[in-house]
């Protein structure tokens, strides 16, 4: 697997450009700003996007989709209980809604495929309600779910540290821990290392 990590925008979040050691197709996760730079990775490792997959609605993670939508050509997916929100106003951090409507809306369950590549969608809601998580071929890109040393936050509209703390125990800690992590804002860890030292993994303080 080929992965180019971008840290893009004032909130640098993480964005993914990912294709597999093989072939031209591949996708991008949470393109959330700087479409320019983004495009740049894209041409240099020679894809051919096939989908632009949100993790969540946040404009921190959304805001490049309708350049690059227009760019590429790619479908645009997002879990159902965020796409709402990104068409009226943006969802969050002064967004004023995004020109590219989604093509996928996504439940949890999926599998998406691209260039030889599978990845399964995890919902886990907690940070927003349609957060999802994409599992494949040892990595996990976590979006705002889980952080090294850290997790989302849940104190936006429709966000619940409850069910955050649920998503990671049953969706994400389940993996196996040699599985990589690409979380949304900050460098990458493995399950292994949250599971065994991650604070808020062993806190009950959750409201």
């Amino acid at each position: 697997m080929r992965i180019i990590a971008l840290e893009v925008g004032p909130f640098f979040s993480n964005c993914y450009v990912v294709g597999a050691d093989t072939g031209d197709d591949g996708m991008v996760i949470d393109a959330g700003a700087e479409p320019n730079d983004i495009m740049v990775a894209i041409r240099k490792m020679r894809l051919n996007v096939k989908y632009i997959i949100a993790t969540h609605g946040h404009m921190d993670h959304i805001g490049a989709v309708s350049e690059l939508k227009k760019a590429t050509g790619a479908q645009f997916a997002i879990h159902e209980a965020d796409a709402a929100s990104i068409s009226r106003r943006g969802f969050l951090f002064g967004g004023v809604g995004l020109n590219a409507r989604p093509d996928l809306l996504l439940r949890g369950g999926e599998i998406i495929s691209v260039g030889g590549l599978s990845f399964k969608v995890l919902h886990t809601p907690g940070h927003s309600p349609g957060g999802i998580c994409l599992a494949g071929d040892g990595v996990v890109f976590t979006g705002d779910t889980l952080f090294r040393g850290s997790i989302g936050r849940y104190d936006f509209p429709g966000a619940s540290g409850r069910q955050l703390l649920d998503s990671i125990r049953t969706k994400l800690l389940s993996l196996p821990d040699s599985t990589v992590v690409y979380p949304g804002h900050g460098p990458q860890t493995t399950i292994g290392e949250e599971r065994e030292g991650n604070p808020f993994l062993t806190s009950d303080n959750w409201g």
